[in-house]
């Protein structure tokens, strides 16, 4: 299946609708907890960290929190699964930023427990052109982002992650394919009415980048895969990258 490039999705629009906005970020979240959107990040995670623990690694043993940049949040869903995760970490403290304010603004009424969390704080920042110093978290990741992008702004965006990310940066993203558009098509018919939903998750699996396009994408941002995982039945995919 050939990428549809340059095909804006409603999510990409006017959010002007706050109803459609939190019913889309809910499918989304839904669908992240139910097909393994999440599963991905966190196994990526763990590699990309068991790796910098290694012999050599940039960890000490005395490491403290993990910082989690999350870029591109939507729901929070993510972020707030991860934060509450157990692993090679003592505890993971995130940030989790978009580019919309009411994308921000629907996070909170959508995930509640965000409002309370001590682990994860939310904001406003654009994946281009993060505010961020060099090396300000430990890892930068991004869930259902880069379909989003055409290449050039693609690498420019994987580049920011790679910018404010010590350790190294995780890419979450759908698998273009005719089985993928399919069943995304069918599942997302059969579970919401949500406009934004019922449109935007087939488009995005035709705008999707498949995994070895994207791991082309992160060698031009100067950057190497060092993981690849995938969900059931190649659906969807995710790679743990460290700079070269």
């Amino acid at each position: 299946m050939r990428r549809l490039a340059e095909a804006p999705e409603l999510l990409d629009g006017p959010l002007t609708d706050e109803r459609l906005l939190d019913g889309n970020l809910r499918d989304l979240a839904r669908v992240n907890r139910r097909f393994g959107g999440t599963s991905l990040s966190l196994r990526a995670l763990r590699a990309l960290v068991e790796r910098a623990q290694a012999p050599g690694g940039q960890m000490d043993d005395q490491a403290g929190a993990l910082r989690l940049l999350d870029v591109g949040t939507g729901a929070g869903d993510i972020p707030l699964a991860l934060s509450r995760a157990s692993g090679p970490w003592p505890e993971i403290l995130v940030t989790a930023v978009d580019s919309r304010p009411e994308v921000i603004a629907a996070a909170g009424r959508v995930t509640p427990a965000l409002r309370n969390s001590a682990r994860v704080a939310l904001a406003v920042a654009d994946g281009e052109a993060l505010p961020f110093t060099d090396e300000a978290f430990d890892v930068a990741h991004a869930s259902l982002v880069l379909h989003h992008l055409e290449p050039t702004a693609a690498v420019r965006f994987l580049g920011e992650l790679a910018r404010v990310a010590r350790l190294g940066v995780i890419v979450n993203d759908l698998a273009r394919g005719t089985l993928s558009w399919l069943g995304a098509w069918v599942v997302l018919h059969a579970m919401t009415r949500n406009r934004y939903t019922v449109h935007d998750g087939p488009l995005s699996v035709r705008r999707s980048y498949t995994a070895a396009e994207a791991a082309g994408l992160l060698a031009e941002a100067g950057l190497r895969p060092v993981a690849e995982l995938h969900g059931v039945a190649r659906h969807r995919w995710a790679l743990a990258a460290v700079r070269t």
